[in-house]
């Protein structure tokens, strides 16, 4: 008889907010139930930070810049619709567009002109759409290792796109768990990506069909945010690891050439998930970006 591997996520993630001294918050967007983390309150002069995670996270991921980041700052850190604690609904559309839509409604209920939002790979993808639907553009738009950025000059934005990132990124078995965390970094096993497997495997496992759900809607339009990103983008910061096997470095080579003016940081030794990888240095050099671009 097989036993079932005891899910130990949620207790771990409760723990986990009491730590970062956070509030657990819920909102409803597009039919979704949406949770969300919120520290601190928006306030004249203070920045208000959204943190958007990628594919098969969630928010938890921005767990160590939300320790390194100024105690004063509000922080908005959502789990996406369809991942994380917030509602998958199979019927859905989950495209980047349709995400920052969602993204886009939630926003409009705080009032705040000192908005900044960064994004992480598919989070990434959805804040560079996010930063040009808002009413008020946000101050600054930080990405890191984002997803849809053509890896050439001259590729063909809307033509179809196919992508074998799926076999690492949506795992069918224990295997495809401890692979996916353990390439998500510099592509070498990590005394963390092994725990983070145990932790979180019997949750991703769980989660195969709306992964591969929304995984399909994401490269239905893979390289969306190419459409938005250009002279019209809110002040730009680029964050990259140049040991990504996901988001390839060359990646960056395209923001040189569409905005010439953004602030890159490509992070030597450092793979997929700088926030996670190099926390201190990551964070620092968002906080002087916003520093520089708020009031």
């Amino acid at each position: 008889m097989k036993v079932p591997t005891p899910n130990l996520w949620p207790v771990a993630r409760t723990g986990q907010r009491w730590l970062l001294r956070a509030q657990r918050q819920e909102a409803i967007v597009d039919g979704h139930r949406m949770v969300f983390l919120e520290r601190g309150k928006p306030a004249p002069g203070r920045p208000t930070l959204v943190l958007i995670h990628g594919f098969a996270a969630m928010k938890e991921n921005w767990a160590f810049w939300m320790q390194k980041l100024p105690a004063d700052w509000h922080l908005l850190v959502p789990d996406v619709p369809g991942l994380g604690e917030s509602q998958y609904h199979a019927d859905a559309c989950y495209r980047y567009e349709s995400q920052a839509r969602r993204l886009s409604d939630w926003l409009s209920g705080y009032a705040t002109d000192n908005l900044h939002i960064a994004g992480s790979s598919m989070g990434g993808a959805i804040a560079s759409i996010l930063a040009h639907k808002l009413e008020q553009p946000p101050r600054s738009l930080t990405l890191l290792n984002s997803a849809g950025i053509p890896e050439h000059a001259d590729v063909d934005i809307d033509a179809p796109f196919e992508s074998d990132r799926d076999a690492i990124l949506i795992p069918q078995d224990w295997a495809g768990v401890y692979r996916m965390f353990n390439s998500v970094g510099t592509g070498k096993p990590t005394l963390p990506g092994l725990a983070m497997a145990g932790l979180l495997g019997p949750d991703l496992l769980n989660r195969r069909q709306a992964l591969r759900h929304i995984f399909n809607d994401m490269l239905a339009d893979a390289l969306a945010p190419a459409r938005y990103l250009g002279p019209g983008t809110p002040p730009l910061q680029v964050q990259w690891g140049e040991k990504d096997v996901i988001t390839p470095t060359r990646c960056v080579n395209w923001f040189r050439t569409a905005t010439p003016d953004a602030d890159v940081h490509v992070f030597r030794g450092v793979g997929h998930l700088p926030m996670l990888e190099n926390p201190g240095r990551s964070a620092k050099v968002l906080e002087t970006f916003i520093r520089r671009h708020s009031h």
